[in-house]
């Protein structure tokens, strides 16, 4: 059994819950202290998962030596100012999505991490779903053929934080959360597609972005919202790839179709997972047995854990069982994608990465 991880949180609110319960399944991760400044929220949460050391200045945590990684799970604008300070501690990170709240601030997370030699692992969950999987292993296979497009969808009927009932308004105020419906759930299914797609160098984005749908007047009052419900997007990559988006927090429409890849000799959508193809002039609809396929993986071909979750694989990558997915780079460019929707709804027009990268301007609060 490899050494356990010991790992210190800094804030203990909704996601640091989940992932609270998350590290539970993993054998290999120790959490030795956590850090809130609510104090009474920090007791209940340690006394909940038996956290032996609370702090309510994070800074007195990044000290101990004794800590091998932080996970940051705070509002947005707080990812880059708390993981930067950890990073310079000696620390490992793993953050929440989105990576920060501008791509010029995950830019200095990500370098910061390869000044100090840290590995900085960025919670994209999708990457490690069965179909994620699944389609990675036809796409290195060879079996789509030359990629060219792939579409990213995401859609809720009425999902707004705090206005649509669930969650606190801080979700739906840019000088907090940065972003919206893009950077809530958008995060998760762009980056999904970037990481099957290899990651590819973006070139150029339009974009266009929404907040028409009827709030509660109340609801409206109370939470200060100025983000969008629903963000579209065409990017051009190198090489002549496209991809194409739309993500929805709230519209009159019955669920979208899932996200998908189109290749010169198949095509796959994630959400009902399928695949397709054309053989001897057939065209072929496959549905395919994945657990099936994940069962061998990990037992014949002994893949083990190290692909179960976002948990799993950062504690294996951290144990040197397996080489840390480039979920850092991939959510940069997954934030470079969602700051170039915003410039080019702002400008009227189609923008460059290079023009986002110039105009990106840092949205980080202190702790």
């Amino acid at each position: 059994m490899a050494d356990a991880i010991r790992i210190g949180f800094v804030g203990v609110g909704q996601i640091a819950q989940s992932h609270l319960r998350n590290y539970q399944k993993v054998s290999g991760a120790k959490v030795v202290a956590a850090t809130d400044v609510n104090a009474a929220a920090l007791d209940k949460v340690a006394a909940e998962f038996n956290i032996p050391s609370k702090y309510t200045d994070f800074h007195e945590m990044l000290k101990r030596d004794d800590i091998d990684a932080v996970d940051v799970c705070l509002h947005n604008n707080l990812h880059a100012p708390v993981t930067i300070a950890a990073l310079n501690a000696g620390k490992h990170v793993y953050c929440e999505k989105p990576m920060a709240g501008s791509y010029i601030d995950a830019e200095t997370m990500l370098k910061t991490a390869r000044k100090r030699k840290k590995n900085l692992h960025i919670q994209l969950s999708t990457l490690y779903s069965k179909e994620s999987r699944v389609a990675k292993t036809l796409i290195d296979n060879g079996r789509l053929g030359n990629i060219y497009h792939a579409r990213s969808t995401g859609h809720r009927r009425r999902g707004r934080p705090f206005v649509d009932g669930y969650g606190t308004a801080s979700f739906v105020q840019k000088e907090v959360a940065a972003g919206g419906a893009l950077y809530d759930m958008g995060v998760y299914h762009i980056a999904q597609l970037l990481y099957l797609m290899g990651n590819p160098k973006i070139e150029r984005v339009s974009g266009k972005t929404y907040q028409e749908t009827a709030l509660d007047p109340a609801r409206a009052k109370r939470s200060g919202y100025n983000v969008e419900e629903l963000g579209l997007g065409f990017v051009r990559f190198a090489g002549g790839l496209t991809l194409d988006i739309i993500e929805a927090w709230a519209v009159h429409m019955n669920a979208f179709e899932g996200s998908s890849i189109f290749g010169s000799q198949g095509g796959v959508r994630l959400a009902p997972f399928g695949f397709f193809t054309t053989v001897e002039d057939l065209a072929t609809d496959s549905t395919v047995d994945m657990d099936g396929a994940l069962y061998r993986w990990a037992n014949v071909k002994e893949v083990g854990d190290v692909y179960d979750s976002s948990q799993h694989h950062w504690i294996a990558a951290l144990q040197n069982r397996v080489e840390l997915l480039p979920t850092a780079e991939i959510a940069l460019n997954t934030m470079l994608i969602s700051e170039a929707i915003y410039m080019s709804e702002k400008l009227g027009r189609e923008v460059t990465a290079a023009e986002v990268k110039k105009g990106s301007v840092s949205t980080a609060k202190k702790l």
